[in-house]
């Protein structure tokens, strides 16, 4: 799930998105109609609300726009973290007003899109910055659930990555920055590997769940980092072939996770 508001707003008021499974999406739309259009990777499904807010030939340029950045992140993801799913993969972009009322009770922070089965997106007029971003996060999402259906993956490992390829395709981020690092090294920031492997952060208090969602990501970036990022890919590719964290970490990077954990947490402190 990808939040409204950007990491560093979350920092400042502490807040965080809630990480929850998310039920199967229901298509259905302001007033109970879609219009579908389709790319090589993607099944675009929009709200015909938003035709009323952006004007037919608007909505058809957004339409346009969003497949068009899906399948540049399809691209990205291929090449960065070695995924590549074979199915069309379903996007539904919902009225704002729409999404809000029928996915509210699902998140205890505003919500930009989840995926529960498809990929979910509150929508817009325009491609914005951050309607791209929440694409690239869910994307990963969408993804990593392809390539392994019944693989419950460590939420770290999920939500990590998903939060990695958005800085790093949509941003060109590399590495956490100065402020993101001095909120892990505050007392009593850092979690036990152990803490951020469950299968989603929902139990979490809003403050927690923030830091949880920035180690994630900065756990991610420590491995792309310590061995490159296509070991990152192919430390992927184990884990999602072996089904075994410990093993994926031994094979690509000589660690386990105890071992992991004590070199992350050294390098910040």
């Amino acid at each position: 799930m990808r939040p409204i508001a950007t990491f560093a707003a979350l920092l400042a008021t502490f807040a965080a998105p809630v990480l929850l499974a998310a039920p199967q999406a229901q298509a259905r739309g302001a007033d109970g109609h879609f219009e579908e259009r389709s790319s090589s990777h993607f099944l675009l499904l929009q709200d015909v609300a938003i035709d009323r807010s952006g004007g037919f030939y608007g909505s058809r340029r957004f339409e346009r726009e969003v497949l068009a950045e899906l399948e540049r992140a399809y691209e990205k993801l291929d090449a960065l973290l070695g995924l590549r799913p074979e199915r069309r993969i379903q996007v539904v972009v919902y009225d704002p007003a729409r999404f809000d009322a029928q996915f509210a009770g699902l998140f205890r922070f505003p919500a930009a899109g989840f995926y529960g089965g498809v990929i979910c997106i509150r929508g817009d007029t325009r491609l914005t910055a951050g309607l791209a971003r929440v694409l690239h996060h869910e994307l990963v999402h969408a993804a990593l659930h392809d390539a392994a259906p019944s693989l419950v993956l460590p939420a770290w490992v999920n939500e990590g990555g998903a939060e990695w390829f958005e800085m790093r395709a949509a941003l060109g981020k590399r590495g956490i920055s100065a402020r993101e690092r001095g909120a892990l090294a505050g007392r009593g920031a850092l979690q036990p590997l152990a803490a951020l492997s469950t299968p989603s952060f929902g139990h979490l208090g809003p403050r927690a769940a923030s830091l949880a969602y920035l180690q994630s990501y900065a756990l991610v970036d420590f491995l792309a980092r310590r061995g490159g990022e296509r070991k990152l890919a192919r430390f992927y590719d184990q884990l999602l072939r072996s089904r075994n964290l410990d093993r994926a970490l031994r094979r690509v990077y000589r660690l386990d996770a105890a071992s992991l954990e004590a070199d992350f947490f050294a390098e910040l402190r």
